[in-house]
């Protein structure tokens, strides 16, 4: 398969999935490089089935979400959300172009094959029988930008979305989870914190303020909600561990071991159960930051601060009782329970905004970000089965 020349809509009025995905995986979406060229094919190729896609740009332009609604132009229907980007490939072995999709002993490799542009390819694929079936709920296609690296392009969409037009009843979010529904997923708060101290020589404390212990602090306090957490496991939880997570994953202070550093900088991540009220904890990190840690440092000299950056915030997936996605991907793939997956996605953003929703999407986690990932030949075929189905429900 050549996928170094992106199909034009004149080229893909009629493809299959696989041959989608061909055409997906050749855009080079890792999140540091812009995503427009894909989002501009899609927009083209729906287009040319009597689809306009609405495209809402970043600030820059060089990034973009995508809206389309086949079907009548009113509240219900149903969402299906994938995201565009993919992760990086350097220091990967691959064994073969990563930005070709390859076939071979019944999978599909390439980047983002299983996460997730092998779901973007079944709904886009999937085009022509929406239209051609004569829908009584709309079918709404929600592409993002960035999502692996922490959501940012989707909370605008759905906003847009939730403000803007028709809500939607119900949404599905193809993250990889073998086509097996999930109904949960925790959250992920990301931050950077920066501590600006006092410059001063190791020998004369008193002439410094140290960013470094000041930093510690922080992180101490981090770490005591750690176990915290761990102590305190939610009894019949679903998810491994059964409690919150926190971690400090980059950690920079310093130039010499004699100087009082002037400047101290880390990372934290906050991984909540959707049970679990993820503001009331991170109000205790950041009024343990304000009401403890700074003023202590401003006192050895006033002209120091604390900064906090958010550089993530992706709100877990809760169940929903009796809830009318899950029911609908239960009765759609034939499964008999849903269950949970231990990575994030935009499904919080759109049950935040009203809309009822759930994960389902072809491909095994366990391929996302590895070399050689791949959506086996099975998955896409279940995958495109599933959708089938969706089109017959939503025309009753």
């Amino acid at each position: 398969m050549d996928t170094h020349r992106p199909a034009t809509a004149a080229q893909a009025r009629t493809v299959t999935p696989i041959e989608m995905l061909d055409r997906l995986v050749a855009f080079d979406t890792v999140s540091a490089n812009p995503n427009r060229p894909l989002i501009d094919f899609v927009a083209d190729y729906l287009r040319g089935h009597g689809v306009e896609a609405e495209i809402l740009p970043n600030a820059d332009g060089t990034k973009a979400n995508l809206w389309a609604t086949i079907g009548p132009d009113r509240a219900g229907g149903v969402v299906l959300s994938g995201h565009s980007d993919v992760v990086p490939v350097e220091g990967q072995a691959w064994d073969t172009d990563p930005f070709r999709l390859t076939e071979k002993d019944g999978r599909l490799y390439g980047r983002g094959t299983s996460d997730m542009k092998g779901f973007v390819a079944l709904a886009l694929a999937a085009v022509p029988l929406f239209k051609a079936t004569r829908l009584t709920r709309p079918i709404h296609l929600a592409i993002s930008y960035d999502e692996e690296v922490g959501c940012l392009g989707a909370p605008a969409m759905v906003d847009h979305v939730a403000r803007n037009r028709p809500l939607p009843a119900i949404c599905i979010v193809g993250e990889p989870s073998m086509m097996r529904p999930v109904n949960a997923h925790k959250g992920a708060y990301a931050y950077i914190v920066t501590v600006h101290g006092k410059e001063a020589h190791s020998a004369l404390p008193d002439d410094g303020a140290s960013a470094s212990f000041a930093a510690g602090e922080i992180i101490a306090f981090i770490a005591s909600l750690q176990d915290r957490a761990r102590a305190t496991p939610l009894a019949g939880s679903r998810f491994t561990p059964p409690y919150s997570s926190f971690n400090v994953g980059m950690l920079e202070a310093g130039t010499a071991f004699n100087i009082i550093p002037k400047k101290a900088w880390f990372s934290f991540d906050y991984r909540n159960l959707p049970e679990e009220d993820a503001d009331a904890v991170l109000a205790e990190i950041f009024g343990h930051i304000r009401g403890v840690v700074e003023p202590k440092l401003r006192a050895r000299w006033p002209d120091t601060a604390i900064e906090v950056k958010e550089m993530a915030t992706v709100p877990g997936l809760r169940p929903e009782p009796g809830g009318a996605a899950e029911a609908l991907a239960l009765q759609l793939s034939g499964a008999n329970q849903a269950g949970v997956v231990p990575y994030g996605t935009e499904s919080g953003l759109f049950q935040n905004a009203g809309i009822s929703t759930v994960v389902i999407g072809p491909g095994d986690i366990a391929q996302a970000h590895q070399p050689n990932e791949f959506v086996s030949l099975d998955q896409m075929a279940k995958g495109e089965a599933f959708l089938k189905r969706l089109a017959a429900w939503a025309s009753r």
